[in-house]
């Protein structure tokens, strides 16, 4: 059974198609930078890999150009689109709706455009790649997989905000979660490679979007994104953690509307708001040239992280490992570096050596006198994906 898995994230789509039940990889890919008029796609198979530059104006783009790929008679995998079964969609936000992986239909749609008020970076987007799939695989079934369900764990003291009962119990305002297929497969992968029968784990994932789980025995006990994907770390375009008074302020004295704020706060704070670039390649690039918002905005982003390391590792009373994974977490030594100087009293120590070696496969990169491992784990949301919505219709 062939299963599409389509990843729409905030600014770039993952693909991969995936032959199940065995796990095997037939072609996978990545679009980013969407809406710049440099946007990259990445393709390969076990015969091509290639990279075209585009301007993909959005994810509707974006995605009909990936369907253009898979069909091609040179580069394609497959003839026709009813070899597809199943396309499964990464979907971020589920309420309190959706818990476990569902087949899509009309009033799953209209639960997901609702929710999009509290992602509005991604399940607008997550909507977008349903409609263009179902009209590109007209045969094959639909299956959501939602962000949230991995944080189901999470108990009350730390799922609960300090507001009237009545907003949680009557509106359901509360910590989601969310990267919860990405926490879920990492912490996975780093209990295997372990072998502890009992663990407490911080998987850190850090990409365009950013989150952090305290992980006791494979459950999440804590995460730092909320109600909506926007508190907590620093991310692209996110400011994170913020004083909610600041809101109020811009409206009341500045005279801005609500609108503005939030996409003040959204799409034009974090690090795109510190330095005017979003990619942490083009930052990092900057600040070696001696661009100081640049060399501060990492500073930044770095400290954010090791104060929740702090955080979580007391909410565990312990720790034996964190865990970097996502396209920041799994290519940036930089930052890497950054968070894990001086934590020695946490156990953290960074074998530089081992950091700034590339590679994609699970690697540590502590040293070896480390009470604490540092794992580097590269995420497979797509595999996750594809496994649970196997599952879902067998």
């Amino acid at each position: 059974m062939n299963i599409l898995v389509i990843n729409s994230g905030s600014s770039s789509i993952k693909f991969q198609l995936i032959q199940m039940p065995s796990e095997t990889l037939i072609c996978s890919g990545l679009v980013e930078r969407i809406g710049q008029k440099d946007a990259i796609l990445n393709y390969e198979t076990d015969k091509v890999d290639t990279k075209e530059i585009h301007h993909i104006a959005d994810h509707n783009d974006g995605l009909k150009r990936v369907v253009d790929l898979l069909l091609d008679p040179e580069k394609g995998v497959i003839q026709n689109t009813d070899e597809i079964a199943i396309v499964g969609h990464r979907v971020v936000h589920g309420g309190n709706s959706f818990s476990n992986t569902t087949l899509i239909t009309k009033d799953v749609k209209e639960k997901i455009n609702e929710f999009s008020a509290l992602a509005p970076l991604h399940n607008p987007n997550n909507l977008e790649g349903i409609k263009v799939a179902e009209q590109l695989f007209p045969n094959a079934k639909q299956a959501a997989i939602f962000d949230t369900a991995f944080f189901q764990t999470l108990p009350e003291k730390a799922k609960k905000y300090a507001i009237p009962n009545y907003l949680y119990k009557d509106h359901g305002i509360q910590v989601y979660g969310f990267h919860g297929t990405s926490h879920k497969y990492v912490t996975e992968k780093a209990i295997n490679y372990l072998n502890l029968e009992t663990s407490k784990i911080i998987t850190i994932h850090l990409g365009n979007g950013c989150s952090m789980t305290a992980v006791e025995n494979g459950k999440s006990i804590d995460h730092n994104l909320g109600f909506t994907p926007s508190n907590g770390l620093i991310m692209g375009t996110r400011s994170g953690d913020i004083d909610h008074a600041i809101v109020f302020y811009l409206v009341n004295s500045l005279g801005y509307d609500l609108d503005k704020v939030n996409r003040i706060l959204t799409k034009e704070s974090g690090m795109y708001g510190l330095t005017g670039y979003s990619d942490l390649r083009d930052i990092e690039a900057e600040a070696v040239k001696g661009n100081e918002d640049c060399k501060l905005a990492l500073i930044m982003n770095a400290y954010r992280i090791k104060k929740y390391i702090g955080a979580y590792t007391a909410a565990m009373n312990g720790l034996d490992a964190i865990v970097f994974t996502a396209g920041i977490g799994e290519n940036s030594n930089y930052i890497r570096e950054k968070v894990c100087v001086d934590m020695d009293y946490f156990g953290i120590k960074l074998d530089s050596i081992k950091n700034n070696l590339r590679s994609k496969e699970l690697r540590e990169i502590n040293t070896v006198d480390a009470k604490t491992k540092i794992l580097v784990i590269p995420t497979n949301e797509e595999l996750e994906i594809a496994k649970q919505a196997y599952g879902l219709v067998n």
